[in-house]
């Protein structure tokens, strides 16, 4: 294995320029992480501070880069420059660091990292104290524009990397990157509810906020971007914390594995409901009536891997009775199959899965429920502390990736329910992990859209591991940890996400021969005859 998912596997390009970093600027031992802000950089050093066993506490060191192209002659802002944070640290806090790196999603992207590299290289990108005057701080943003005239092709002779640039810009079908700002506010607009066709950057752009409304009042201003979907639920929770005080969270039903780190390893602590049970609701709000304070509510909808969906009616009359928040994931659902908004104070989703779909950009995004009973305090938190360190060319890929997700969701809601019957009524599967299937189905039903389907993902499990390894091996679908490409993907899940844990993770219903699908976008005919042809195999002992 070469590489693997971003947040778990640093992208050789973001390793070679912590290399040439601390080639110049590190000391004996060190290592280094890279972040967009000063902000972040701090968090990060507070982390490996506080949760190192190092005596005496580690000496960890930040040093901060500014762009010398910032501004041109003439004074205006240019958008060719991106400032960099480099968190140093002793090599025996490397692991603390990439839980850091990892738990937040708040690193550079390796297109960030790229662009940084090619700035450094050319002595455009300083440390800080190199410049003797600077205007006000500013976001890092933009990249060199280009047109597509400009365009042309590269020759071998020219370098591997100079060709991977050209056919991503070329095939990837990407923007002008003078349209940053346009990308994104696309982005908001189609997360906003905009979504009732396929539409192309102008389209959405000519929306008008009244088109983008999903309840009264909300639109594409109450939607925030981020890197990632582990930043956005990392600053949500931030941002609760210091809108209404730390006091410990509830990670309600078997979540996807970072969620529960955040929530344990950022403040005070959390309680753990794995199963999304209603027995698990009643001791909730029997602690609550004893007079516990609880700062919010986390939950998938529905949940990864086992497709539960939690009661939402339910938790929103507790939440309403004792002042907690909700937060709800919906990356599983999406935009388009379930509307949760009413029952959060705060949605969150990873717009790396099916929002792009083409596995070849990350980002984030959270939404503020206008009506939810924290807007205002969380509004003016974020009008202060809220940086958009979504990376510029990462915007364009992503909007790019998402015009045609109306389209996309359709076909892919079809394929997976096909799947799912197959898959249900195969004698040697022991259970079919879909919200279809699911004893919660009338839970999700309650904020299925109007014809909206039950999502593209799904898992099963084997009467035996012989039978879960075979199936697995033969299943002729790429293989991998991500979820809501455009190409249909398995993963062993359980052996990726909690190889450490595997009894733990089995008291909650997450056995160890699981193997969870992301359906795409094939021929429904031919993706099913994949399936059967690797379910044969289960017949014939």
């Amino acid at each position: 294995m070469k590489t693997g998912y971003p947040r778990f596997f640093i992208h050789k390009s973001i390793q070679k320029l912590a290399s040439t970093i601390l080639s110049k600027f590190g000391q004996p031992g060190e290592e280094a992480m890279l972040f967009p802000t000063p902000c972040v950089a701090a968090r990060c050093r507070q982390f490996i501070k506080t949760t190192s066993q190092t005596t005496p506490t580690p000496t960890i060191r930040i040093i901060e880069f500014v762009s010398k192209t910032r501004k041109g002659n003439d004074g205006d802002e240019r958008p060719i420059w991106s400032d960099l944070c480099v968190v140093m640290y002793s090599a025996s806090e490397a692991k603390i660091a990439k839980q850091f790196w990892q738990h937040t999603g708040d690193g550079v992207s390796s297109r960030r990292a790229e662009f940084c590299q090619k700035e450094f290289d050319k002595g455009l990108l300083v440390e800080k104290s190199a410049i003797t005057s600077q205007g006000p701080p500013r976001m890092s943003r933009g990249l060199k524009r280009y047109s597509r005239g400009d365009m042309q092709f590269k020759s071998s002779s020219q370098g591997e990397e100079e060709q991977d640039t050209f056919v991503e810009e070329r095939f990837g079908r990407n923007l002008d990157l003078a349209f940053v700002d346009s990308a994104k506010l696309a982005i908001r607009r189609r997360i906003a509810g905009s979504l009732k066709v396929n539409m192309e950057l102008k389209d959405a752009l000519e929306l008008s906020n009244e088109d983008g409304r999903m309840v009264e009042g909300f639109s594409e201003n109450d939607v925030y971007l981020y890197p990632t979907g582990m930043s956005a639920i990392f600053n949500t929770h931030r941002m609760l914390m210091a809108t209404l005080g730390p006091n410990k969270s509830v990670c309600y039903g078997f979540p996807y594995i970072d969620t529960l780190k955040i929530l344990q390893k950022f403040g005070p602590g959390c309680h753990f409901y794995g199963h999304g049970s209603s027995e698990e609701l009643d001791d909730l709000e029997q602690k609550l009536e004893c007079g516990e304070r609880i700062l919010a509510l986390f939950c998938e909808f529905p949940s990864n891997p086992l497709l539960k969906a939690p009661d939402l009616q339910r938790i929103k009359t507790l939440a309403d009775k004792y002042d907690f928040a909700i937060v709800i994931d919906e990356t599983v659902g999406n935009f388009l199959n379930v509307h949760v908004l009413p029952y959060a104070d705060v949605v969150v989703s990873s717009l790396t899965k099916v929002f792009s779909g083409d596995s070849n950009v990350m980002g984030g995004s959270s939404i503020l429920n206008p009506k939810g009973r924290y807007y205002k305090q969380l509004g003016e938190v974020l009008a202060t502390d809220y940086e958009d360190n979504h990376w510029s060319e990462d915007a364009l890929f992503l909007e790019r990736n998402s015009r045609d997700f109306v389209s996309r969701i359709e076909r892919i809601n079809r394929n997976a329910e096909a799947v799912a019957d197959l898959l249900k009524s195969h004698p040697k599967i022991k259970q079919v992990y879909y919200p279809k299937y699911s004893p919660t189905k009338p839970f999700y039903d309650n904020c299925r859209c109007p014809g909206g389907g039950y999502g593209g993902l799904l898992s099963v499990t084997f009467h035996t591991t012989e039978d879960a390894i075979r199936s697995f091996d033969t299943l002729e679908i790429s293989k991998g940890p991500s979820l809501g490409t455009n190409f249909s993907l398995a993963s062993p899940y359980t052996l990726l996400a909690h190889y450490g844990e595997l009894d733990w993770a089995a008291g909650y219903g997450v056995e160890e021969n699981l193997v969870r699908v992301s359906v795409g976008l094939e021929e429904t005919g031919e993706l099913l005859e994949t399936f059967k042809r690797a379910l044969e195999t289960l017949l014939f002992d």
